[in-house]
């Protein structure tokens, strides 16, 4: 869809990169493996000394390790959702009655008359 003229363009409105959003989500992703080893970790410790309530720490050290992984690769490939105007006006169609934005009707913009006859 080609952008109209009359519509300014703000550097407020703009996108993040795509170097930086691919950033950010390997960061996210690290972090979160980081986790997930901690419970390795975690889980391993646990079973060497025989803590007390075993019972209890082993199955989330489990869901810690099964979860993470799983939702880690999920918001590593994910990406921003598209802008809404881009698909605005394939899914809803325009009424006749509808003015489209960003026009002026006759009452808003009054036309100067200069009357030539005297």
């Amino acid at each position: 869809m080609k952008r109209q003229a009359y519509q300014p363009i703000l550097i407020t409105d703009a996108a993040r990169s795509q170097g930086d959003q691919l950033n950010s989500r390997q960061r996210r992703y690290v972090v979160m493996m980081g986790v997930r080893m901690a419970c390795v970790v975690a889980g391993a410790i646990l079973v060497g000394v025989q803590a007390p309530l075993l019972w209890l720490w082993l199955p989330l050290c489990g869901l810690g390790m099964v979860l993470i992984p799983w939702l880690a690769v999920l918001l590593a490939n994910d990406r921003p959702p598209k802008e809404e105007h881009r698909l605005a006006n394939r899914f809803r169609p325009t009424q006749r009655d509808e003015t489209p934005p960003m026009t002026l009707t006759a009452e808003a913009h009054p036309h100067k008359v200069i009357d030539v006859d005297p």
